[in-house]
């Protein structure tokens, strides 16, 4: 029977051993980060010593805006990679960066101060208002004597003085402690959002089949990281090759530094705008108006503010649909340039809720809205082999786990195919970066192209008088280039900022380099020209236009110069071109293109003359 019982104790005994499951917490550093737009994708690589058996790796101290759904890791070596679950640590936050803690150190040391000097303050009003409820001097039955007075008068006049001082210096004092307190706040709201964020975790389970050394690589997309690209854009004459310095303008608020990695990037006038404007179509119908042309800048400007009407610095601006981005400055300023025709900017920040705008107006002020969401707490995927003997702890973490996917895994290296698209590039930089998650916007030099290009002078006089100097640049698709805000250097002097726009660009790049004013143009109506008759059962109008154009340059440049008559709708309006001057019609559009080459202080001109008939009892607005 002793036997029997030893025996049992034994079996419980060994029994709930193998229950318990060794944890082993893994600290790792991030390797490898391939910034997308929006979000990266995040890479940590760590060799491990493993016990036999049944072990779950804590991997600690990971950004707390883990995409759990995008978790995959890979593992060499004799073991099978049974599980893996993402939760949230809300015990043990993640540690502030120094320089945050210091600021916050030093605005709570200002807001003890403000509250000392606002005590003071009223313990001052408390003396003056005693001082004043007991200015009468004398009683009923004291006589009042002219030194009593003297005395009096003096002592008040002395007393009031100095307490009226004081406070004046304390209210000077309050007022500087104020300042210093807000500009540190705005400093700590630059460096980093001011709540505390949850520690990250991802608990991998493995099953070991010996003693072993295995390497681990952990890959998870993260949020609150972007990137987008800028230009610079050089032309010393039209003569020479353009060049262009590819920028890639990187930020990341993932509460965790990003330090020495292989960074790959992904794409999934200061007042006068450098693009050149575009004719709208000019159909023609009874009752309608010909097109109009707002001349505005395409640089939208305003402000970003929180929900208390304070600045929002580090908010990502987008233009909706494309690359084309900027950032906001301390104040929470941001300036950016605009394709025609582009409708909408997207804002970002972290822990506020995104907020697309349309664009109406400029200044396009925006106030952002707190994101009172919670984290998810727990998010789980599992991963196992195909093996029948793990079968089974496939399927009950499937059935205690409602709504996850087990997806099968191996040890060996998970393929990674690489696709690059029309719009869709990667860039790997060559040497080790670091990337702080300070919300900072941080520049990184990609390439340095010296692109040929043939420049031609585009005007649209119609719209604006200006002549935009264009360069076109053949074979462009091979530099793998974005679109972009671009800074204007032409003949050594910048001329603001213009776009890169490849989204509609074909055979060849058309890139603005902004206005000349040495060359001149005018569009004028010829009055003589411009007259109304009457023919049987129609009506005609006749219209001409003279275009001037003068090269005040020292050399010969090829122009383009646009105009356009109307498009009829209608059968019984008819349109006739008398005059344009060797120019070439598209007949859908109404669009008139005369191409040349101009000489050093040469001018030339061009006429436009066109009829319009349609019938006398009709009405037509006509240009």
């Amino acid at each position: 029977m002793k036997h029997i019982i030893l025996f049992t104790f034994c079996l419980i005994f060994s029994t709930t051993y193998a229950q318990i499951i060794n944890e082993k917490k893994i600290t790792s550093e991030v390797s490898e980060v391939t910034v997308f737009i929006k979000d990266a994708q995040i890479t940590r690589k760590k060799t491990i010593d493993l016990q036999q058996g049944i072990t779950i790796l804590k991997f600690i101290n990971l950004s707390p805006f883990i995409d759990a759904k995008s978790i995959q890791v890979k593992a060499n070596g004799n073991l099978t990679v049974l599980s893996v679950n993402h939760q949230q640590n809300y015990i043990d936050k993640l540690d502030k960066q120094q320089e945050v803690l210091d600021l916050e150190l030093k605005s709570e040391d200002l807001a003890s101060k403000i509250n000392l000097e606002k005590t003071y303050l009223d313990i001052l009003k408390e003396e003056l208002a005693f001082l004043q409820e007991n200015r009468t001097i004398g009683g009923k039955n004291q006589e009042l004597s002219v030194t009593n007075l003297k005395e009096a008068s003096n002592f008040y006049g002395t007393k009031l003085t100095a307490l009226k001082l004081k406070e004046i210096d304390i209210i000077k004092k309050l007022e500087t402690l104020n300042n210093s307190k807000s500009d540190i706040d705005l400093q700590i709201k630059t460096l980093t959002s001011q709540k505390e964020f949850p520690n990250g975790e991802i608990l991998v389970k493995i099953d070991s089949k010996n003693y072993n050394k295995a390497d681990f690589e952990l890959s998870y997309l993260v949020g609150n990281s972007s990137w987008f690209p800028s230009y610079d854009i050089r032309a010393k004459t039209i003569n020479e090759p353009i060049e262009i310095i590819y920028k890639a303008n990187v930020k990341q608020d993932t509460k965790v530094d990003w330090t020495n990695v292989k960074l790959n990037l992904s794409s999934a006038n200061p007042n006068n705008s450098g693009v050149a404007p575009e004719l709208k179509t000019y159909y023609l119908n009874y009752n309608t108006l010909p097109p109009t042309y707002n001349l505005t800048s395409n640089e939208i400007t305003g402000k970003v503010l929180d929900e208390q009407g304070l600045p929002l610095p580090g908010v990502n601006v987008l233009v909706e649909g494309t690359t084309i981005g900027t950032s906001t400055d301390f104040d929470g300023n941001y300036s950016i340039t605009i394709p025609n025709y582009s409708s909408q900017l997207t804002f970002s920040y972290i822990g506020y809720i995104n907020q697309t705008s349309a664009i109406r107006q400029s200044p396009l002020n925006i106030q952002l809205q707190e994101d009172i969401t919670a984290l998810d707490e727990v998010v789980v995927i599992g991963y196992g082999t195909s093996s029948k003997r793990r079968k089974s702890v496939n399927e009950a973490l499937s059935g205690r786990v409602g709504g996850i996917n087990i997806k099968e895994a191996s040890s060996t290296p998970i393929p990674a195919n690489q696709v690059v698209k029309q719009t869709t590039v990667d860039f790997a930089i060559d040497i080790p970066y670091s990337v702080k998650s300070d919300n900072k916007s941080y520049t990184v030099d990609m390439a340095n192209y010296q692109l040929p290009a043939d420049y031609n002078y585009i005007c649209v006089p119609k719209i604006e008088k200006d002549a935009f100097l264009i360069a076109e640049v053949s074979d462009w698709e091979k530099y793998n280039l974005l679109e972009g805000e671009a800074n204007l250097f032409f003949e050594d002097t910048y001329v603001g900022k213009t776009l890169l726009d490849t989204r509609y660009a074909s055979d060849t790049l058309k890139i603005s380099l902004g206005r000349d004013k040495n060359v001149s143009v005018k569009r004028e109506k010829v009055k003589d020209f411009t007259t109304k008759q009457f023919i049987g059962s129609k009506k005609e109008d006749n219209r001409a236009w003279t275009i001037l154009v003068k090269n005040n340059k020292n050399q010969t440049i090829n122009m383009s110069i646009f105009d356009q008559v109307p498009v009829s709708t209608l059968e019984e309006i008819k349109v006739d071109i008398t005059e344009m001057t060797k120019a070439e019609h598209d007949k859908d559009t109404g669009e008139i293109t005369w191409d040349f080459s101009i000489n050093p202080k040469e001018t030339k001109t061009m006429n436009l003359n066109y009829s319009i008939k349609y019938p006398k009892d009709k009405n037509l607005v006509i240009e």
